[in-house]
């Protein structure tokens, strides 16, 4: 492809070595005198980027830039000055340009700026594929070799890191052998969950990771000991380690990272579950023989999964109890867009707690409703369109004026989730009785019916800590990008949930999540 450049400069007859060498490396350039030369043919002729020289008489470069912006606001503009005075920089920055160059010019200097800015994603695409073509092979030795919770972290973040890198890439052949690459990383994690997570729970000499019931001991309380600042614990629901990295470069505008780390959560990776576990500090058999009066079952919950965490304010006072904190705090849930409104107006009080917990339900707010599948499915039908959602709403959302209130202040924020999800795509058949419970990444039941495969079943519930209210009650969770379907109107069934995202099973997006430490800048 043969790229049109203009250069418009008041001494372009100066420049003709130079444009001598663009010509020679394959670009079209077509020299003019003046901006007013640059704006007409601008007007009647397509270029793919434009060298504007700043001093020129008559219109300067400046005003050149701006007449140029108004009629076409993406076409790349490179401005060239003899000057090195700040404001004029400035100037030319805040006009949205995309390179600036001090004369007097090197030919190679001019070359790299064309480069970057017509060339780059090609060149970057290319180089993006070749670093993944090297690292695919030791990746996926990585991961067939026995290796433990921290190794699996790391390889679930390499994972994202090219998920995102390949993402903005053109070359579709690499990102097909990327998604298969990741699809074999996900069956292999769930063979090392089934054999190691029962070990987690019960042989203390088990080489573990942080779980769910140990978050806020592990992350949250060291913060609390020794000094009287406020310590924001934010946890935004479903909220995966891809997300994070959306939303990270907008964060770092206010914070510090003082640590980056993930933990697992523990299974069903459900509200019910793993949120309060979060808050409890306890498993979900230790919440309900130790208070019963907060423990609701997920068989068939009227009120939906988020009737389930109604006292998780209750379990979080008796934690900080337990663990010795007589301090202030607060609890927040929001469900909706006005509650966050009104999270930002109750701010200053909050500033008089030693811990602020913040539970944001990103998910709800997303779909608008939980039964809401369709809408989510169409908003984002693919991996690439669910982080982009996230980002929008995060941008837009009362959240982040909450968040930059919190940095105001120069407060820790610690900013996590109970769990993620995955997007889902095979069904796999199930039988149970009126009693079983509703999701689709995991069923309890007495007398399920099922095939093995694609399954971790677990037979002896109190062996992961889970209730059991019936002596023959199993637990079955689906790995990888598996979802239950029921017989009864079987292709309907999986023609509305394929390709939505579920969470409650064993993977990689649901277990593997963020946890991140910040202070303010």
């Amino acid at each position: 492809m043969q790229y049109n450049i203009l250069w418009a400069d008041d001494e372009i007859d100066l420049l003709k070595p130079h444009i001598m060498f663009l010509t020679n490396k394959g670009y079209n350039v077509t020299p003019v005198n003046s901006g007013a030369d640059a704006l007409d043919r601008i007007e009647n002729d397509r270029f793919d980027i434009v060298f504007l020289d700043e001093m020129m008489p008559g219109m300067t470069g400046l005003e050149t830039l701006a007449q140029i912006k108004q009629q076409q606001p993406n076409l790349p503009v490179v401005m060239i000055t003899k000057s090195e005075e700040e404001h004029i920089m400035e100037d030319a920055i805040g006009s949205k340009i995309d390179d600036y160059l001090i004369k007097p010019l090197n030919p190679n200097q001019i070359l790299l700026s064309v480069k970057k800015i017509l060339d780059n994603k090609r060149l970057v695409t290319e180089k993006t594929t070749l670093s993944y073509q090297q690292e695919f092979r030791s990746l996926a030795m990585q991961y067939q070799d026995r290796i433990g919770h921290e190794e699996w972290a790391d390889i679930y973040k390499k994972l994202i890191y090219w998920e995102l890198e390949l993402e903005s890439s053109e070359d579709q052949g690499m990102s097909e052998v990327f998604s298969m690459q990741k699809s074999e990383a996900n069956a292999n994690f769930c063979k090392f969950i089934e054999e190691e997570y029962e070990d987690w729970l019960n042989d203390p000499r088990s080489d573990k990771p942080i779980l769910s019931h140990q978050l806020m001991k592990q992350k949250v309380f060291p913060h609390l000991k020794g000094s009287d600042d406020p310590v924001f614990f934010l946890l935004i629901d479903n909220f995966r380690y891809d997300q994070w990295k959306m939303i990270q470069p907008i964060l770092q505008e206010y914070f510090n990272i003082e640590e980056e780390s993930s933990y697992y959560s523990i299974l069903p990776t459900t509200t019910g579950y793993a949120r309060n576990a979060i808050f409890s500090g306890l498993m979900p058999s230790e919440m309900e023989r130790k208070h019963p009066q907060w423990w609701v079952s997920d068989e068939n919950t009227p009120e939906g999964e988020e009737g389930l965490n109604n006292h998780e304010q209750d379990f979080l006072q008796k934690q900080l109890e337990m663990n010795h904190f007589n301090i202030k705090f607060s609890y927040h849930k929001i469900l909706n867009t006005n509650q966050g409104k009104a999270l930002i107006d109750n701010f200053s009080n909050m500033l008089n707690n030693q811990l602020n917990v913040v539970v944001y339900n990103f998910v709800d707010m997303l779909s608008h409703a939980r039964t809401d599948v369709q809408m989510i499915k169409e908003l984002a039908p693919d991996e690439a369109a669910y982080r982009s959602i996230t980002k929008s709403w995060f941008q837009h959302s009362p959240l982040l004026d909450f968040i930059k209130k919190v940095s105001e202040k120069k407060c820790r924020l610690i900013l996590t989730t109970d769990h993620g999800m995955i997007r889902v795509q095979k069904p796999v058949k199930i039988i149970g009785y009126r009693e079983t419970n509703t999701n689709l990444r995991y069923k309890h039941g007495k007398n399920l019916g099922f095939d093995d495969n694609h399954l971790m079943v677990c037979r002896k519930p109190e062996r992961i800590f889970l209730p059991k209210p019936h002596v023959s009650t199993s637990y079955v969770f689906t790995k990888e990008d598996y979802f239950f379907a029921y017989p009864n109107n079987y292709n309907q069934y999986v023609n509305l949930y394929r390709d939505t995202f579920q969470h409650g099973g064993v993977s990689l997006e649901e277990m593997i999540i963020p946890v991140i430490d910040m202070t303010s800048k």
